[in-house]
């Protein structure tokens, strides 16, 4: 009888620590203060950024350049190509499509893209600046071939030290609950 008393016990306590950690889940699935914004230029950290989005329950944008980024534009093994032109000019700060969203009821903001020459991309140079994003946790993630993501978040941090600057995360192959695990950090950190 005690034997059955407490496989009883611990099957309600599973059953407990299951509705709590589904609960948790629901929350943030309906957190409508996320926002996933990113630039992609080969599609990786378009999916990273659906995933984040998807667990976190935030809005996706894509942060898109007025002037499409081609595979010509791409090759870095091209000094005269777009990215590696621009890569060399920290002043650069490549237009965007759009430039006039209200992001202003957004509490966090992860900011999603590939690491060329070791740092972020110009273009979210430009989408920082075209924003305020002072007071909203700004979170950064990326894909990368070779980098870590280190170095980028360092530089970002430099160049705008008035922003709430978290942990930057490198997602190459990140599975849904190692995301999921960051996101809950991140969001236990903003309450």
């Amino acid at each position: 009888m005690k034997k059955v008393l407490l496989i009883v016990a611990a099957v309600m306590g599973l059953c407990l620590m299951a509705c709590a950690q589904n609960k948790e889940k629901q929350q943030m699935k309906t957190n409508n203060n996320v926002l996933v914004a990113y630039f992609s230029a080969t599609g990786n950290t378009a999916k990273v950024a659906q995933r984040i989005a998807e667990i976190s329950g935030g809005t996706l944008y894509e942060i898109v350049p007025q002037e499409a980024y081609t595979s010509a534009d791409l090759n870095w093994h091209n000094q005269q190509s777009r990215s590696s032109v621009e890569m060399n000019d920290s002043k650069a700060r490549p237009a965007l499509k759009s430039g006039n969203e209200d992001f202003s009821a957004y509490d966090v903001i992860f900011i999603g893209y590939p690491i060329w020459w070791d740092q972020a991309l110009r273009v979210i140079n430009t989408f920082i600046e075209s924003y305020d994003l002072k007071g909203k946790a700004i979170v950064p993630f990326a894909t990368s071939g070779g980098s870590g993501i280190g170095n980028s978040v360092a530089v970002l941090r430099k160049e705008y030290p008035s922003l709430n600057w978290h942990e930057g995360k490198l997602l190459n192959r990140a599975s849904d609950s190692s995301i999921e695990d960051w996101i809950n950090d991140i969001t236990k950190k903003q309450k």
